[in-house]
């Protein structure tokens, strides 16, 4: 019976890391829609998840494993809209060239600009090692 309590506890905490991830997404609803912001519960859940773990509020390792399951299985949260489209075939034969081209560039631009801060944030980080290095040594 011992040798099923790690899977037993991985997925315990799998499914209370998911549960925590879930519960803040809920939460940015419920705010978006309480106070009418304009930005989507998205945005708001994810800001606030940084600010989280930016603070240390919340220990990475409190939702690394259910971040990697969401993330590892995201291809199934894409089935149910590719579905429903299909209701829609009338109106994908007469937009469908533009609808795609808007999807490539846009996402396109999306990863460039994604590459781009990215650069900049590791530069940025490599700068302060050097300069924190720098204090160390005593230069």
């Amino acid at each position: 019976m011992a040798t099923y309590l790690p899977p037993l506890r991985n997925l315990l905490q799998l499914l209370l890391q998911v549960g925590l991830l879930s519960l803040l997404a809920l939460a940015a609803q419920w705010l978006v829609t309480r106070l009418a912001l304009p930005l989507p519960s998205g945005v708001i859940g994810l800001a606030a998840l940084l600010a989280l773990l930016a603070l240390n509020w919340l220990p990475e390792r409190f939702v690394a494993r259910g971040a990697a399951w969401l993330l590892g299985e995201l291809l199934l949260f894409f089935i149910p809209p590719v579905v429903a489209s299909m209701h829609y075939a009338p109106l994908l034969e007469q937009y469908g060239v533009s609808l795609l081209c808007t999807l490539v560039l846009g996402s396109v631009s999306v990863l460039l600009i994604t590459g781009f801060v990215i650069d900049r944030v590791f530069k940025y980080e490599r700068r302060l090692r050097q300069a924190g290095a720098a204090k160390a040594v005593g230069v």
